[in-house]
């Protein structure tokens, strides 16, 4: 397949996209479009195909049916004039434990043939403020500062586009919170993101997600627009013991789930009106009190985005 300009702004598309192994078919007739310069996440619990989406998206993969076009390239005959134009980040990204960050940076920066790489070196270091430490070996870096490092290698021959799997996970939350940080910079500045993450408050912060479970795409829009389509009332509640809280919650009438939420247990109720999340609230609430249930905290919340992804699976599964 020739090269297709991307004229029309789109920088990653799935058509019809089916990946199997062996009789396990991981991702089936997968249709979507990333456009150029947007934050772009996929979504969902482990198995179901976001890994394997973005490996076909590279190259790494080949489709067993449809076709996938990224950066105007066919992955599969043009992936060394792909490599030029994309960055990819995964959970292993290898670093070289007993090389710098210096060293590190101008590993990657001959395998891709940069030109010039100091300047830019020196830029990607000012990026992700590790300057102070390019001489520190990569191996007695923490889990946050060895990301960015692997980040800083991943863009160090300018892409066009970065696709990420999973990059935060096993890092601390105050170093989640930087890396994101850079990535919003990034894309400020131009750069088209496509990442997976298990984290639904980062998934929060993308242009558009797409839910995806057992290989399907499920819905795709951007997480405001799916949590306005969500149908129902959500009744956060506070409550000990927790368990019996669930218990009584799940026989009430009218509730379809409830989920646990660290300390916290909603439930979920078809919405019937404007004033329900609080009629339902103060119904559940005396129901947990006459039950012997202390209640600290009963209110209406608006869905988050899984509250959403929890809904459409479940949906699915009814289906």
């Amino acid at each position: 397949m020739s090269e297709t300009p991307d004229a029309d702004g789109v920088m990653l598309r799935y058509q019809a996209m089916t990946r199997r192994y062996g009789d396990l078919v991981a991702v089936e007739a997968l249709s979507l479009e990333v456009r150029r310069g947007e934050m772009f996440g996929m979504i969902g619990p482990d198995g179901a195909g976001k890994t394997t989406s973005l490996r076909v998206a590279l190259g790494i993969l080949a489709p067993h049916g449809g076709t996938v076009i990224t950066c105007g390239l066919d992955p599969q005959r043009q992936r060394r004039r792909l490599a030029r134009r994309v960055g990819y980040l995964s959970q292993r990204f290898s670093l070289y434990g007993d090389l710098s960050v210096d060293e590190n940076i101008a590993f990657f920066a001959e395998i891709h043939g940069v030109r010039g790489w100091k300047a830019r070196r020196e830029e990607l270091l000012e990026l992700v403020r590790m300057a102070p430490f390019r001489r520190r070996l990569a191996e007695r870096l923490s889990g946050g500062m060895k990301q960015k490092l692997a980040l800083a290698c991943t863009l160090i021959h300018r892409p066009e586009l970065l696709i990420l799997d999973e990059p935060t996970t096993g890092v601390d939350p105050v170093s989640r919170r930087d890396f994101w940080k850079l990535l919003a910079r990034l894309q400020r500045g131009g750069l088209t993101l496509v990442m997976t993450t298990p984290y639904l408050d980062e998934a929060e912060r993308c242009q558009r997600v797409a839910l995806l479970d057992h290989g399907r795409l499920l819905a795709m829009d951007d997480p405001q627009a799916l949590r306005r389509r969500y149908q129902a009332v959500i009744v956060e509640f506070l409550a000990r013991p927790r368990r019996q809280a669930v218990e009584v919650l799940s026989r009430s009438d009218g509730v379809t789930a409830v989920e646990i939420f660290g300390e916290r247990v909603h439930a979920t109720l078809p919405e019937l009106g404007n004033s329900a999340g609080a009629t339902a609230a103060e119904r559940l609430a005396a129901e947990l009190r006459g039950a012997g249930v202390d209640v600290e905290l009963a209110r209406p919340v608006v869905p988050s985005l899984e509250d959403v992804f929890i809904a459409r699976i479940r949906a699915a599964e009814a289906g």
